[in-house]
């Protein structure tokens, strides 16, 4: 199986990448930079880059990049995509200049999801310095957080993160949309790769146009999380659910969303597990408290 480190970024698609800079300085308090042909990179850590923004004809989630430790790493990933009868397509130049590593490879996943595989980040050298004061985001050997996927191929996409990608199973909800009981459960899976992130993916089973279900940032300080809150209503923000506690990584979060129509979890004190000791856990409910989502219904 591949050995993934973490998640290193994500790419959204835009119409308008300006709108990104905006919401990414002035509400999520990251450090943004122009990309080539008009798109735009925002800072997060040490790192270049943690989300990148490419101008195109849709508002939408793009894709998501999975990092190995080395080049022996990554070849060996390489062959066992290969071996699993997944066809890898490998970056070009140019490709490889946008994203800043030293290798990378392209494929989708049995839900048509795209992910990115790479190795060897090219440093900046430049300090993280949030326009808005935020202290800081928990990334580093954590990844930059966790994304949530729709896979309404459920099982063959389960499968393929277990056995090729080599994703670990967390927890486990089932979710109905209405009260009906006859309605059929949507499941979602949260998966952890090699690190102590409670999850850095989730596959939820249901289709989502715009690619993604949610993508989360974590902050350091609960205080920041209320300060992003106070930024989101003063930029007129649509928010998506409100302020609450979940129940499996008992994240303390709200969710808004972006210029390229996913939301983002903003939140704070995630757990950090050790894996010899956790026993895999089915929740009855996503959040202990508030995580109000009918809001982001409302117009």
């Amino acid at each position: 199986m591949i050995d993934i480190r973490g998640l290193a970024y994500v790419v959204a698609e835009s119409q308008d990448p300006s709108r990104w800079k905006k919401f990414g300085e002035q509400v999520l308090g990251a450090m943004v930079s122009d990309a080539p042909d008009g798109g735009a990179y925002l800072k997060l850590d040490e790192r270049p880059f943690r989300i990148a923004v490419n101008r195109g004809g849709a508002d939408c989630y793009a894709a998501s990049g999975w990092e190995v430790a080395d080049q022996a790493a990554f070849e060996a990933a390489v062959d066992e995509l290969q071996r699993a009868s997944v066809t890898p397509t490998r970056a070009t130049s140019a490709e490889l200049a946008t994203r800043k590593f030293q290798d990378m490879v392209w494929f989708s996943d049995p839900s048509g999801s795209r992910h990115e595989l790479v190795w060897g980040y090219k440093s900046d050298s430049a300090r993280f310095i949030s326009p808005q004061g935020v202290s800081g985001f928990v990334t580093g050997d954590l990844g930059m957080g966790h994304t949530v996927l729709p896979a309404p191929n459920f099982d063959a996409t389960w499968n393929f993160f277990r056995d090729v990608m080599g994703f670990g199973l967390t927890d486990i909800l089932r979710l109905r949309f209405t009260p009906d009981p006859a309605e059929p459960e949507k499941r979602i899976y949260f998966l952890h790769c090699n690190n102590a992130r409670h999850h850095s993916l989730a596959l939820f089973e249901f289709p989502m146009p715009n690619g993604c279900v949610y993508l989360m940032l974590e902050v350091n300080s609960f205080d920041e999380v209320g300060r992003a809150y106070d930024r989101m209503l003063r930029n007129k923000v649509k928010l998506m659910a409100t302020l609450g506690r979940h129940v499996n990584d008992q994240m303390i979060s709200f969710y808004m969303t972006t210029p390229s129509n996913f939301p983002i979890e903003y939140g704070y004190g995630g757990l950090v597990i050790d894996w010899s000791r956790h026993s895999v856990f089915e929740a009855t409910a996503p959040s202990l408290w508030g995580h109000d989502f009918s809001v982001g219904f409302k117009l």
